[in-house]
């Protein structure tokens, strides 16, 4: 490491990229020190990308007509050579671009001194004129609950199974513990799902939270709303898992899937003032300035949205203002989320109760998955499940303002929802190429023109309507009208 540099930051996961890559091409002196000793992340090594292969690999197990016995660690091998191949190719992006990259553990000695100290004992001091936190977020884990037992696992833990369970219990059915629900139930294991609040992801619409829990019981997932737990014992024969209404629940393994914390503790940020909540968040302004305005900081370490592409915008912006002082970008109001559940669900903007709260009315349009050649191809390999496909509202003017989708088929969920975010419907239509017209077709690819099914209220500005177009899921695949 060097003696002093423009901009250190702190993290190379999403957002610790976006800010070094921005401040690089700046032309400005950059170093990156990151604890893990390969470039990424938790969203390169314990998350994101790993979860999602993992998903990937046993999808294609499943449609392997061979009928190979699945295995978790053989499955684990697979996500791992997806994991390198995005090592390797971010690993790629700071040596191109000449960023001097440090493998240690890095905190602030003072307002504008890092301490990095590796695992080999060596310790280096530099001083930086800006500081650009990116540390990520690691599984929140409760003080009662003993995670150094090797059937207690969190989301990152759980990469580490050396062998498949017969069972797992959920605790926790936010996105991650549904998306692994998906993921074990795939591999033939018994999945208990516990769920502390009366329904899953209260924060999509109802018909497309009521879909997921029918597909996930259909795939034999048992799931349990309104519980609590009261104390968790583990021995070699499994796990129970007690729960306040004097139900044991009991399995080879448990999965704490009960939401993350900021990994802010132990860098020295109180010493100069830089607050935290109680889940580890530092607390940042508008600029992503901390109280100390040129400490900045991005990513899952700032709490929501805690999504990829959000962070790397995050890294952008906070190094554009860390620059320059100025910065007009933000990120935008509604930001698409993909969850990858089987059936995978993507959305963005308001639920249907948002806007019947806001008083903003809409009407319903229908559209059906079966109607496209792709349901008939799933049917012909025996998928005889049959998703909903996007569901959208607009507001007068025709202008999209919502979508939500939950398909199993394989996609870009976030994708697939942006491209028609601030579009108006009518060109929506003609170029969204997963909404069948009403002869089944898909729209776009023909001389016909597609018109949207719902009827669209027509009113002055002033007095805002919406239409909705949604997909209702049929439980089985069935012929068309």
């Amino acid at each position: 490491m060097r003696d002093h540099y423009n901009v250190i930051v702190i993290g190379s996961g999403p957002g610790g990229e976006g800010a070094t890559m921005t401040a690089i091409k700046a032309g400005k002196r950059v170093a990156v020190i990151d604890q893990d000793t390969q470039v990424g992340g938790s969203c390169t090594h314990r998350g994101t990308i790993p979860s999602k292969a993992l998903r990937h690999a046993i999808q294609q197990l499943a449609e392997d007509e061979d009928g190979v016995e699945p295995n978790y660690e053989g499955l684990m091998r697979r996500a791992e050579r997806v994991v390198q191949a995005q090592v390797q190719l971010r690993s790629g992006f700071y040596e191109r671009n000449r960023v001097d990259v440090v493998s240690a553990r890095a905190t602030l000695a003072d307002a504008h001194h890092v301490e990095a100290a590796q695992s080999s004992g060596i310790r280096a001091r530099c001083r930086a004129d800006k500081i650009i936190l990116a540390t990520g977020s690691r599984p929140y884990r409760p003080p009662d609950v003993d995670f150094a037992h090797p059937r207690i696992v969190d989301s990152d833990t759980v990469l580490q199974l050396k062998a498949t369970p017969r069972s797992i219990t959920i605790y926790g059915a936010g996105v991650v513990g549904c998306e692994y629900a998906s993921i074990f139930r795939g591999l033939g294991i018994k999945v208990n799902l516990i769920n502390t609040r009366d329904k899953l992801l209260a924060f999509l619409d109802d018909e497309i939270v009521d879909a997921l829990a029918y597909h996930l019981r259909e795939q034999g997932v048992l799931i349990r709303h309104s519980e609590e737990y009261e104390r968790v014992e583990a021995d070699d024969q499994g796990v129970r898992v007690h729960l306040k209404s004097n139900k044991v629940i009991q399995s080879d393994v448990l999965l704490w899937a009960q939401g993350r914390t900021g990994n802010s503790d132990n860098m020295g940020l109180e010493a100069l003032g830089i607050e935290r909540d109680t889940r580890g968040s530092v607390k940042v302004n508008e600029f992503y300035q901390t109280a100390q305005p040129h400490i900045y900081a991005v990513g899952d370490v700032v709490g929501n949205p805690s999504l990829a592409s959000a962070a790397y915008d995050q890294g952008r912006f906070a190094a554009i203002h860390a620059l320059t002082g100025v910065c007009e970008q933000q990120l935008v109001e509604d930001i698409p989320t993909g969850i990858y559940t089987v059936p995978e669900i993507s959305s963005l903007g308001a639920t249907e109760r948002e806007l019947t709260t806001r008083k903003v009315p809409y009407e319903v349009g229908h559209a059906f998955f079966h109607h496209l050649a792709r349901a008939d191809h799933r049917a012909h390999h025996g998928d005889a499940q049959n998703p909903v496909s996007p569901r959208n509202l607009a507001r007068a003017g025709h202008t999209l303002l919502w979508q939500r989708r939950l398909r199993d088929y394989p996609h870009r969920p976030s994708g697939d929802v942006a491209a028609g975010r601030g579009q108006y419907v009518d060109v929506f239509h003609q170029h969204h190429l997963q909404l069948p017209d009403d002869g089944g077709g898909l729209p776009g690819g023909g001389a016909k023109r597609v018109e949207p099914r719902a009827r669209l209220i027509e009113r002055p500005q002033k007095q805002v309507a919406a239409a909705r177009f949604q997909l209702q899921f049929p439980m089985k695949h069935t012929a068309s009208p």
